[in-house]
């Protein structure tokens, strides 16, 4: 137990990291503040210190969690729900995306129901869910979302083979060509920063800008050599960095009606192989190297053992582009049939006008990226993103994380995971600037480049945030222009997130969760509603969905809970198809059918009515808890799949791997767990060793971990390894794993009273 805010004094504030005669200024301003709250409860105190900026940046973590966790000394989260750091005020929240829009359409939408952003909100997120053909019309007019030929309609509901509607049926539009164009968004202009770079190793270099026009040249210039050098419709690989050019050969592959195949660049030959081989690629961008604190790593060379391999492209040969990762020209020996990027380049310049390119328009439902999703078995599976995926994420991250004109956006990511194409079209979409750093997130060199870049929203990953506070690398910088940090990936760290948020006098951290069939988060926080370390405040605009229990019956939408997560269908960017396995069978067969209240018609102001009318739910997997308040806390998935490093891997693969590590293996069973303070899920090993041999924990613990980032992913490690005589399995004969999960539980909690 430790002490309440009142009973803090010099002595404590001392050892909290202050000098004596900072611990008595600073005791003098907590106890005129405190003075003033007399008689508040915590959540009040906690914010009248983040109101008058009592806490600042610099001052150490030490005095940040003595002041935190002393408010709320004694808090009871089971009967108030969790302890809030940050509060929107009326006047910021009309000032916000949603606000503005709220207080322009909130009247008309919901009558007299309607009193603010901040009063108002949850009534209208449950509006958008049962009315989305009134709320996307809004949206997509505050998006660059321009049609070549305009939707017949928001949602056709009346096609019965796809449970989750048509959106914007009879449309027709180039997605990239909405990111490139001008709009009439305030000052979304020609000379607007459309991408600010830095590369790794120029810490004190300026940053290197380009203008929306400059980025258009390009692009199009690369859309060019794409038709000299391939067919429309081939799908056309990105292995490498999140770089400026990466950013451009992506929006060209998709304005020259060419598809994307996402590959990230830490993948094993063999990961790169089956996402060539399932996508059916027909040609490959990567670099010659990889550069990471002044080291090279080898790319083209890993793509190239890939390519060498026999029966990895069933469908021919695969052309390879390699960038240089520095200078002009690659550093190493080509094959004669691949290309560099200069090369690749110079088939277009004798053409009278290379950067000039007329889009290919699509329908909305055309694919334009395949991006892969681990499943429980077998190959990962192949998930389309057709045109109304970008939509999707761009309208979440406008209503839920506010990005806009003016604002500079930096994510850590990569285009083989969802994020990464998820930050494009935010930003472009939007109006934003887009901000990437040519080097690891890891170090002093991105903290200084998010100074330097001004970057105002900054998304992180739980584990990126670990490594930040425990390096100590944000001495002596400044992130204070940073308005809203978002995360995603991973379960949070209350104490990693408290660190965080301080930095920039205790912003939100918007939590963001979802999947790559998703293309966004069906649930986040918001500007507009109170946040929690690592909790999510709200299911996303448009989504509705409900907490089962284990009999697949509904939990009351009021009432703290823990369950499975099943999502209403009507769902626009979700998928409606899977490359290589039965999309009704992985996300809808099995589920129960829903036979509530289904809205129509302006039941909120009082002129509707209502139908019992049945919902096929679709899987999602999440277990989610719902606490006293409304709040969320995802507990992991419903299956065996595991978030590691926000990396979805299937316990099937990892034990594939780690059964023929060594010889004296006879099986494996593997698990992650979230450690008792919270944050990433860690993995563990369970081993059966054959009769006979003798290994220790510790060794085998290396050996594992070696197999898998050799075989699965170099950024995988195992924890701990833990040996057993039997696993505990159904009379069936199946594995047990949630008695394992229960054991290592128990295991870590008494680890964390000794």
């Amino acid at each position: 137990m430790g002490m309440n805010i009142s009973e803090v004094g010099v002595e404590g504030l001392v050892q909290a990291g202050l000098t004596v005669n900072e611990a008595k200024e600073f005791d003098e301003i907590l106890k005129e503040t405190l003075r003033r709250s007399k008689g508040l409860g915590p959540r009040e105190v906690w914010r009248e210190l983040v109101a008058q900026k009592v806490l600042k940046p610099w001052h150490p973590h030490g005095l940040h969690q003595l002041v935190y966790y002393s408010v709320y000394n004694g808090w009871d989260a089971s009967s108030n729900g969790p302890p809030l750091y940050w509060f929107p005020s009326i006047n910021q929240s009309k000032l916000t995306n949603l606000g503005r829009v709220m207080e322009a359409y909130g009247p008309k939408l919901l009558g007299t129901l309607y009193k603010d952003p901040i009063t108002s909100f949850s009534l209208f997120q449950k509006f958008t869910a049962e009315h989305p053909e009134a709320y996307w019309p809004i949206v997509l007019k505050e998006l660059s979302v321009q049609f070549h030929e305009p939707p017949k309609c928001i949602l056709d509901r009346t096609e019965k083979s796809k449970p989750g509607g048509v959106w914007l049926p009879g449309s027709t539009l180039n997605i990239a060509e909405c990111c490139l164009q001008p709009t009439n968004h305030p000052r979304k202009e020609d000379d607007s920063l459309a991408i600010v770079w830095r590369d790794d190793g120029c810490d004190d270099s300026p940053v290197n800008c380009m203008t929306l026009k400059e980025l258009r040249e390009q692009v199009m210039l690369v859309a060019n050599a794409l038709d000299a050098t391939f067919l429309k419709g081939d799908a056309i690989a990105i292995d490498m960095p999140m770089t400026v050019y990466a950013v451009i050969i992506y929006l060209a592959i998709v304005l020259a009606g060419f598809v994307v195949v996402s590959i990230a660049d830490s993948f094993a030959p063999k990961e790169i192989a089956t996402r060539l081989r399932v996508s059916k690629a027909k040609g490959i961008f990567t670099q010659d190297f990889i550069l990471r604190g002044g080291r090279k790593f080898p790319l083209y060379r890993k793509a190239l053992f890939v390519l060498f391999c026999s029966k990895v492209i069933e469908a021919g040969p695969v052309k390879t582009i390699v960038l240089p990762a520095t200078g002009h020209d690659v550093g190493i020996q080509l094959r004669e049939q691949d290309l560099s990027w200069t090369h690749f380049l110079s088939s277009v310049r004798h053409l009278p006008r290379p950067k000039h390119y007329s889009p290919v328009y699509q329908p909305v439902d055309s694919v334009i990226n395949i991006l892969f999703s681990s499943g429980t078995t077998g190959d990962p599976k192949a998930i389309p993103w057709t045109q109304l995926s970008p939509i999707r994420c761009a309208s979440d991250a406008w209503a839920h994380i506010n990005i806009k004109v003016g604002d500079v956006y930096c994510w850590p990511t990569n285009l083989g995971w969802v994020m990464g194409p998820i930050l494009l079209f935010s930003c472009f979409l939007s109006g934003a600037t887009l901000a990437l750093f040519h080097g690891s997130p890891l170090g002093s060199s991105f903290v200084k480049f998010v100074q330097d870049a001004g970057v105002t929203v900054l998304g992180t990953v739980p584990s990126l945030v670990k490594a930040w506070k425990n390096t100590n690398c944000l001495e002596g910088l400044d992130w204070t222009k940073i308005k809203t940090f978002a995360s995603t990936g991973e379960a949070s760290n209350v104490d990693d997130d408290l660190w965080l948020s301080s930095k920039a006098y205790y912003k939100p951290i918007i939590e963001c969760c979802g999947g790559t069939e998703l293309a966004s988060s069906y649930i986040q926080g918001s500007p507009l509603q109170p946040q929690a370390f690592g909790t999510f405040s709200t299911a996303s605009l448009t989504t509705g969905f409900l907490i089962l229990d284990e009999n697949g019956v509904p939990y009351p939408d009021d009432q703290p809970c823990i369950g499975e997560v099943a999502l209403f269908p009507l769902y626009l960017g979700a998928t409606d198809r899977l490359l290589n396995a039965d999309h009704d069978k992985v996300y809808f067969r099995g589920m129960p059918t829903y036979k509530g209240m289904l809205t129509t018609g302006d039941s909120l102001g009082g002129s509707g009515w209502s139908l019992q009318v049945p919902v096929c739910l679709r899987r999602h997997g999440d277990i989610l808890k719902r606490t006293v308040g409304g709040y969320f806390v995802v507990q992991g998935r419903a299956d065996d799949t595991m978030n590691l490093g926000g990396i979805k891997t299937s316990s099937v693969e990892i034990e594939r791997v780690c059964d023929r590590a060594d010889e004296s293996i006879l099986e494996t069973a593997a698990i992650s767990v979230a450690p008792v303070g919270g944050g990433p899920e860690v993995l563990v090993i369970f081993v059966v060793l054959k009769k006979g041999y003798n290994r220790q924990p510790e060794k085998l613990k290396m050996t594992f971990s070696k197999a898998i980032q050799s075989n699965l992913n170099p950024l995988f490690k195992v924890n701990f390894v833990k040996i057993v005589p039997e696993f505990p399995r159904t009379a069936s004969n199946k594995l047990l794993r949630r008695v394992l999960r229960d054991q290592v539980k128990h295991e870590l909690s008494v680890r964390s009273r000794m």
